[in-house]
């Protein structure tokens, strides 16, 4: 019965994800598909000797050239905050490469262009703002006026914009003379921030918990040697137009090539974008099951993740139907490859028999193969852990629940406790969420309440309590359905069993043949019905669309009782941590049960 609702499922499925595809193909879920992007962050001198500018341009052109070989389906994205120097010369590489460059100002530009002297250089920067999509930062401290930034503020500005593109990178390039300084903001101190999260003066503390030890894939420098016009008189510490990878590993620090667990990263996200495109030239259709923001004012950065998380739910479904067809279909070639076995040995030695045995072994190798060759249940596990924690970061950001600063996201240690591979999924989020971050929604009612009805439900519009509170139930029958036929076959075989033992010359040979086959066919049916269940985790789903069931619950209660907005947001921060923290143990549990060869 399972492996037919199963199959039933998958072809309603089919159908409805055509109709999901042609939505967001056609823009109606507010802004375009986006395939996730590598981003490229860029620190470094505005002092630049002359003579080496065209060296770092070659090197720079060279690094595009080389990540769009190496991951053809990812588009590369570079953001920079158009300082003079280094950050132009980046984004002029990038543009005349074909890259989209998004331009991260630390302060309004107005602001901005008196730190630059030349009317050529206040030219180049709006010739270049003109070319790029343009973010700008909130303020960082307290200006003393409202036309001016001055002092420390202006290089907390600085700082902030420094961390917030390490933050939201995948690599940063650092064109760099390697020495360190003291310097607030400074390309030094946001190497260093890349690497171990910290910034001294701002970001000292970080907690020590067992994730301070875990590795990280946010932490890859991508460093250009270069000279400074005001050049220190210590010597230097790298020649001029070297280049590396440069990552805290203790062992190779440096290297030529990138390191391999940095290309398994982004092998995984180039796959993502592989399965999006091929995924999107079938169909032709996508709507959202996810409400639109009221706003207009949140609607763009919002719909960003919004549309992340689209493209990555109906991924998730799609493999998800997959496995559970090549499961079913597995079983269920099994019962049959065992019962053809038994009407050959105990009824007749008729050849087609063995050759329908030999048939459903081979398929069932073959769909068991295929399955493991392509991913299917990897893909799974990982588009739905990545759609979950989107659905986290979208509502979060439209109700107004932001990170620390410019420092800390909701995404920096989900699934930090599993492998490193997993990393891509925080890199999709990185991306997806760089507007949210860089302009955050205001602490608006609408926003709270939008969230709160759409994420927790609402009378109108059922949201995860009711998803989880009914998959409850629905797994909970399943579950006893399956018991109930499960010890059924089971004690079948065993009366059969006895009619056979205690009555066996009572019975006719032509009875006695169908009565062994039938003790052979109840065992098997029970064997195969708790198989499938464990390789499904069936009563492990349950018992998480339980507990997920319970938290959204307490959720909803502890915002009925809350007297203000703040303990409100303070409640769905809660459950965002809790939703992603869930997540991370539901992976752990379904990793290892992937349709096997040798399970059959």
């Amino acid at each position: 019965m399972q492996v037919a609702r199963a199959v039933l499922r998958a072809i309603c499925y089919f159908r409805y994800s055509i109709v999901r595809v042609k939505h967001i193909m056609q823009g109606k879920t507010g802004c375009p598909v986006y395939l996730s992007p590598l981003v490229i962050g860029v620190t470094g001198h505005r002092d630049l000797v002359a003579n080496e500018i065209d060296g770092i341009r070659l090197r720079i052109a060279a690094l595009i050239d080389e990540l769009q070989r190496q991951f053809p389906n990812t588009p590369i994205r570079m953001m920079t905050a158009l300082a003079e120097g280094a950050d132009r010369i980046a984004a002029t590489a990038a543009l005349d490469s074909g890259l989209e460059v998004q331009a991260i100002l630390p302060m309004p530009a107005e602001e901005y262009l008196k730190d630059f002297d030349s009317a050529e250089s206040k030219a180049e920067f709006n010739s270049l703002c003109e070319r790029c999509e343009v973010l700008t930062l909130p303020i960082a401290g307290e200006p003393s006026n409202n036309d001016e930034i001055r002092g420390a503020d202006r290089d907390l500005c600085y700082a902030n914009a420094g961390m917030f593109i390490s933050a939201h990178c995948h690599i940063l390039l650092a064109i760099w003379d390697g020495r360190h300084s003291e310097s607030l903001g400074g390309t030094s101190q946001i190497v260093y921030f890349q690497h171990f999260d910290r910034l001294p003066g701002i970001a000292e503390s970080v907690p020590r918990t067992s994730l301070f030890l875990t590795d990280d894939e946010s932490d890859l420098v991508y460093h250009i040697s270069c000279s400074r016009v005001r050049e220190p008189d210590e010597p230097k510490v790298l020649e001029p137009l070297q280049y590396s990878w440069f990552t805290t590993d203790p062992d190779v620090p440096r290297d030529r090539s990138m390191p391999r667990r940095y290309v398994d990263v982004f092998n995984r996200a180039d796959e993502f974008n592989a399965d999006v495109q091929r995924f999107l030239k079938k169909q032709d259709e996508l709507t959202s099951s996810e409400a639109s923001p009221p706003d207009t004012r949140m609607r763009e950065p919002s719909m960003r993740v919004r549309n992340t998380f689209d493209i990555a739910d109906v991924l998730a479904n799609h493999f998800q139907k997959r496995v559970d067809v090549t499961l079913a279909a597995i079983y269920t070639l099994a019962f049959l490859a065992g019962l053809t076995f038994m009407l050959y040995s105990e009824v007749s030695d008729l050849q087609p028999l063995i050759y329908a045995f030999l048939a459903s072994l081979l398929l069932g190798l073959v769909l068991a193969t295929l399955a493991k060759k392509r991913q299917w249940h990897r893909k799974y596990l990982d588009y739905r852990v990545l759609a979950e924690g989107l659905r986290v970061q979208y509502y979060r950001s439209i109700a107004g629940i932001h990170g620390e600063g410019h420092t800390k996201f909701a995404y920096d240690n989900f699934l930090r406790q599993r492998d490193m591979e997993l990393g891509w999924i925080r890199n999709v989020m990185r991306a997806a969420g760089i507007l949210t971050d860089a302009q955050p929604a205001d602490e608006s009612d609408d926003g709270l309440r939008f969230a709160i009805d759409n994420w927790i439900g609402s009378k109108e519009r059922p949201g995860q309590l009711e998803y989880y509170r009914s998959k409850s139930l629905q797994r909970m029958k399943m579950n006893r359905l399956t018991d109930i036929v499960t010890l059924a076959c089971l004690w079948g075989g065993i009366v059969v069993a006895c009619l056979l033992a205690f009555f066996l010359t009572d019975i006719g040979n032509d009875k006695r043949d169908s009565l062994i086959i039938l003790m052979g066919v109840l065992p098997l049916i029970a064997g195969i019905a708790e198989v499938y269940t464990q390789r499904k985790a069936d009563r492990e789903l349950t018992k998480q669309y339980q507990f997920m069931e319970n938290v959204f619950s307490n959720a909803r209660r502890r915002l009925k009782e809350a007297t203000n907005n703040t303990e409100r947001r303070e409640v769905l921060q809660g459950l965002g941590d809790a939703a992603l923290s869930e997540h991370a143990e539901w992976i752990l549990v379904h990793r290892e049960r992937q349709p096997e060869p040798a399970g059959l």
